[in-house]
């Protein structure tokens, strides 16, 4: 699909080699507090400054946001740093009170994406303020749906937003890991093969959790050559009323950034193409594998079918689970990689010998 006639979130920025950098707090807290992080933030050179000025939160009673009172902070900023700033909304009046304070680009939050209805709210109190002019970022839904992220995207599309783009935050996850919200890196690459032209903005505070992860996360962005990054920076994060722990000062966000390194794409890539090449033959050798695997699978459907034969044999499978993973990690490949490949190909197994043991 594609979104024909996108501008740049901000123009001169989001390209290769200038990556679009916001920061800011989690949440605007007190006027000193907005002030205070914005001037350093703008000493070490962000251009946009994002702060929460409305905060939806899983349960109520804690803090919500200091509400429109915060718009005029944002617009001191404005004044005395010349930065844009960014904030989120969720409903019509948020749109309202931002646009009328002179926001300069708005997102949309993970929970407020995976509401269609409160996407279309949105887009129309944009339309309706003849607001197509205003950059406006969708946060990925809060569980991993590609298709509900991109039709947040086509409802602010067709309502004339054309400086549109997402935020990659990561992906709400039940188990452990070290991410609050686990990357999922193969989803906004999908997002960006199937829309190109659209800015991917990464978000490494809410996808780590952690401000040691913020640094590897920037990096690992960068080198999959997304637009840019938001990164939550407060003047004394230890103190913060939201998310203090994935927060950094700006002084450490400038040394964070100061050691990202920009991948050069213009560097010969011979060598690489030949890699590549080796590539290519090797998943046409995977794929005349996994055929006459497929071929066994349909002669053992046959057999079962012949000798009455269930065709899930459970201690079977988990034995091959374990002997195939403990090779794999040997190898130096990861066990969950592994797990999944493995159960991508027995349930393709079960699927063919089932097609057999029904056919008349």
């Amino acid at each position: 699909m594609s979104l024909e006639g996108l501008q740049p979130i901000v123009e001169g920025v989001g390209v290769v080699g200038s990556p679009l950098i916001m920061a800011g707090p989690c949440s605007a807290e007190t006027e000193e507090q907005t002030l205070s992080t914005a001037r350093r933030l703008a000493m070490g050179g962000v251009k946009v400054f994002r702060a929460g000025i409305w905060k939806p939160r899983t349960k109520p009673g804690g803090f919500e946001g200091i509400g429109k009172e915060g718009l005029q902070w944002l617009k001191r900023v404005k004044e005395e740093t010349g930065m844009l700033v960014a904030t989120e909304v969720a409903m019509r009046r948020h749109v309202e009170e931002a646009l009328e304070a002179g926001v300069d680009i708005l997102w949309i939050g993970a929970r407020t994406s995976a509401n269609p209805f409160a996407v279309q709210e949105i887009a129309d109190a944009l339309k309706d303020a003849g607001a197509e002019d205003v950059a406006v970022l969708v946060k990925n839904p809060v569980n991993p749906d590609l298709e509900l992220w991109i039709g947040a995207l086509e409802r602010l599309y067709n309502a004339g937003i054309r400086r549109l783009g997402a935020i990659h935050r990561g992906f709400s996850f039940y188990g452990k890991s070290i991410y609050r919200n686990p990357p999922q890196w193969h989803i906004p690459i999908e997002l960006h093969r199937r829309i190109p032209e659209l800015p991917i903005v990464v978000d490494p505070s809410h996808m780590g959790g952690k401000r040691e992860l913020v640094g590897p996360l920037c990096q690992q962005a960068l080198d999959m050559k997304f637009t840019g990054l938001m990164i939550e920076s407060h003047c004394t994060p230890d103190e913060a009323w939201s998310d203090k722990n994935q927060q950094v000062t700006p002084e450490v966000l400038k040394i964070i950034l100061s050691s990202l390194v920009l991948r050069n794409s213009e560097q010969n890539t011979e060598s690489l193409q030949q890699l590549r090449q080796q590539i290519d033959r090797v998943d046409t050798e995977l794929l005349d594998l996994y055929n006459r695997r497929m071929e066994i699978s349909r002669e053992i459907g046959k057999y079962k079918k012949e000798h009455s034969m269930p065709v899930v044999q459970e201690s079977r499978y988990d034995d091959l689970i374990k002997s195939r993973v403990a090779a794999a990690v040997q190898m130096g490949m990861s066990a969950d990689f592994m797990k999944t490949v493995l159960q991508a190909i027995h349930e393709e197994s079960v699927r063919q010998q089932i097609e057999i043991l029904n056919k008349n």
